[in-house]
Formats: structure tokens, C-alpha cells, sequence
């Protein structure tokens, strides 16, 4: 049997700097990041200086003639803006070009809809992708036209996009309806997590900065790991013994990106919601990318839109294998490559430093008949000695101001 290998989309991109734009030429190499994460190939970049988008065009009429011109003399499929575009901007590039167009928003969804593994995962894109679409219903053009699918058509797909204004709004309100029920039932889970004693870790970064590879680190388990964008979609939490019988729960998010869809920001706040009420953040950082100081700031300014930066912080310059040299802006960090002999015994140590800080230290002198209690201790406090002399032992250590009720017990 003859194997007919699917053609790869041959795309062009489009960006506009106005004056105010900032890290513009990041946010270009990010979109060409992007598209290959989505499976296309990247023929040509076009950029263009302008005082403001061309409201019918998105750009200017001599740029549009150029682009249009290696449309047609390289067999172009598709084209990606690297902006949001108006769906009257959208449906006049098509026409001009006569090939499908879609801007930087549709093409994120496009790889979040690939990415999606769980139940909730899935329904939040699909409503994203519902709730995009829902403005841009009439006149799609070659978008509707053109059958073949590809590069910011996977998810709902065509069938879906056709669909009339009041089919889309029923799909929408039952998707939410579910979501309902799931969250419902992870806030459960949540509030069981938030009352136990447990100290809770979040892992959190720019896309593809390295923090699977953290994750899998600490942990000793294999969660999917690739040198792409948005590897991973869904939050996982793992519980973890940091040091000796000292549990903690460790949670894997969401990459965050600049200019995320607000639709995706939404959708995808109960995913995030789950660093929310960590006791600390494990800030991923890749050292060995340029723009790092501008992804840090990404973070930063995403978690105070979420109030969460208040939350302590250890920052993780991760790839320092790659890098010849780094001005850290981050404080505090451990500089270490994932991959590297000695890595997990070194940050496991800069993280028990860091809970050693937020934790309240004790002394405390343990009768004989009271050992068998230790056992509970290890699980929530970081002991650092024992010292036994006249038939009691003397312990040494951290503990959460919270939990400082267990060395209490141990007076009875």
C-alpha cells in the first residue's frame, strides 16, 4: 500500500511595527516559532513601519502588492498576520491574495487545539476557537471556501465554522455548562489540596523556557517534553519527598507567550488558577534565549494581572549549558542545565534553602514515649538534627507558621 505523505503549508508572515510597539522583533521570530510548531513552512517574512494599521488592509497598498507578488510566483498557501486582525481586514486580505489568511491569534488557538490532551483542556480551546469565530461568521471567503483544512482550521474545523450565529452561541453555552461541572470538581479537589498541611510548589514560565524538563527532574516521572511551543497544555500536580519524608506538591502549568488571545486568557484562567495558592513559584527561565529579559517581564506582568506577585519566587536559569554568558535580573535563582550531571541534587538544595527562608525555625526536646510522633513531623517540617541525651532527644528545624500546631503534640 502506497503511504501519501501530508503536504506541508507554505506560509508567509506579515507583521506592522508602529511606534509604540515594543519587542517587535521578538514577537516576529516567536510568530515564525509558531507556525512551525504547527506544522508549517516558513517561506518568507515581510515587515512593515507604519503610523497605524490600514483599517480595510491591515497594511499598505504598495506592501500588499509585494506580498501578493510572491504569492503567486511561490506557491504560497497561507498567509499569517502578526497581529489581530479585523474580520474585515481578514476577509480583504483574502480576497487580495486569494489564499487563506490568519492572524497570530487564530494561529495560537490552532496549536493549543492540537496540544489539548484532557477533557477540560480540549472543551476550553474549542470554546476559545467558538468564541473567536463568532464576529467573523459572515463573509470568511477563501477560509470557508477552501476544503483542504490545515493550519488554523484543526479543532471545531470547517463544518463548525459554517454553522449559523445561534448554532455557535448553543455550542458555546453548553461547553460552558460543562466547564462548570469540571471546575466544580477540581475546585473540590483544590480546597482538599489547600487544606492539607502539604507545601505546594507551581512551576511557571515562558513557553518552552524548560519547565516539563524541571518537572521531570524532580519528580523522576516523564512528562512530555519538546523543544517546541506550548509542549504542554494541562496543569499537572504531582507530589513529590523533597528531602527524606518532607512531601510537597508540584504543579506544571501553561506556558505564558506575549499578546496571549484574551479568549485563551479566560479560558484558560482556571488553568493558571491552580499557581494561584502555591506557597511558592518555581520560575523557569531559558538562559540561552536573547529575548529572556523580555519573557521574564511577560511573566512577571501576567502574574500581577493574576495577583499573584506576592507569592515567593525562585528563579531557575535553566539551558545555562548553551549560554556563554547571562546577566540574571531575577533574584533569587539558581543558574543550572536540566540535563546536566548533579542538576536535580543541586536545585533540590535551592529549593529547601528557599522553603528554609519562608519557614520559622525550632528547638524543641522530645521525650522517649513521643518519637513514634516524629514520623508525622518529617512529612511538613525540614529537621536538621537530632541530639539524644537523658532519656530525650533534641530536634532542630523548619516548620510552616501553619503547621506549628504539630510541635505542640509533641509535648504530651
Amino acid at each position: 500500500m502506497i503511504e501519501t505523505q501530508k503536504k506541508q503549508e507554505r506560509v508567509i508572515l506579515v507583521g506592522v511595527e508602529l511606534q509604540n510597539t515594543e519587542n517587535f522583533d521578538m514577537s516576529m521570530e516567536e510568530l515564525a516559532s509558531l507556525a512551525e510548531t504547527a506544522g508549517a513552512e516558513v517561506v518568507a517574512s515581510y515587515t512593515q513601519k507604519r503610523e497605524r494599521y490600514d483599517s480595510k488592509s491591515f497594511i499598505g497598498s504598495g506592501k500588499l502588492e509585494e506580498i501578493k507578488n510572491m504569492i503567486e510566483a511561490d506557491e504560497i498557501d497561507t498567509v499569517i498576520v502578526n497581529n489581530r486582525l479585523t474580520p474585515r481586514q481578514n476577509s480583504n486580505l483574502e480576497a487580495a491574495f486569494d489564499v487563506k489568511v490568519i492572524d497570530r491569534m487564530q494561529l495560537i488557538l490552532d496549536i493549543f487545539a492540537m496540544r489539548a490532551r484532557s477533557h477540560e483542556g480540549k472543551l476550553q480551546v474549542h470554546l476559545a476557537q467558538l468564541k473567536y469565530m463568532l464576529p467573523r461568521l459572515a463573509g470568511q471567503g477563501v477560509m470557508l471556501s477552501r476544503q483542504a483544512g490545515g493550519i488554523g482550521s484543526r479543532g471545531p474545523g470547517e463544518s463548525q465554522l459554517e454553522l449559523n450565529r445561534r448554532s455557535i452561541r448553543n455550542q458555546i453555552s453548553d461547553i460552558e455548562r460543562q466547564l462548570k461541572i469540571v471546575e466544580k470538581n477540581r475546585d473540590t479537589v483544590r480546597e482538599r489540596r489547600l487544606d492539607s498541611e502539604t507545601f505546594k510548589i507551581g512551576l511557571i514560565g515562558y513557553t518552552n523556557a524548560g519547565k516539563s524538563t524541571i518537572m521531570n527532574l524532580l519528580t523522576d516521572n516523564r512528562q512530555y517534553e519538546a523543544d517546541e511551543l506550548f509542549a504542554t497544555l494541562d496543569a499537572t500536580t504531582k507530589q513529590i519527598y523533597l528531602k527524606d519524608q518532607f512531601q510537597v506538591t508540584l504543579t506544571d502549568t501553561v506556558g505564558f507567550i506575549q499578546d496571549l488571545p484574551t479568549e485563551l486568557v479566560a479560558a484558560f484562567k482556571s488553568t493558571l488558577e491552580e499557581s494561584r495558592h502555591v506557597d511558592l513559584l518555581l520560575h523557569v527561565i531559558d538562559a540561552s534565549d536573547a529575548n529572556h529579559a523580555e519573557q521574564e517581564k511577560v511573566v512577571l506582568d501576567i502574574l500581577e494581572d493574576l495577583d499573584m506577585l506576592d507569592i515567593p519566587r525562585l528563579a531557575i536559569y535553566n539551558k545555562m549549558d548553551v549560554t556563554e554568558k547571562l546577566t540574571a535580573t531575577a533574584f533569587p535563582n539558581v543558574r543550572l542545565s536540566a540535563r546536566a550531571d548533579g542538576a536535580r541534587d543541586l536545585l533540590r538544595r535551592y529549593i529547601i534553602d528557599e522553603i528554609r527562608h519562608l519557614f520559622q525555625s525550632f528547638s524543641i526536646k522530645v521525650s522517649a514515649q513521643n518519637l513514634y510522633k516524629l514520623y508525622d513531623l518529617h512529612k511538613v517540617a525540614l529537621l536538621d538534627s537530632y541530639q539524644f541525651e537523658h532519656n530525650e532527644e533534641e530536634i532542630t528545624g523548619y516548620i510552616a507558621e501553619k503547621n506549628k500546631w504539630r510541635l505542640e503534640e509533641l509535648y504530651d
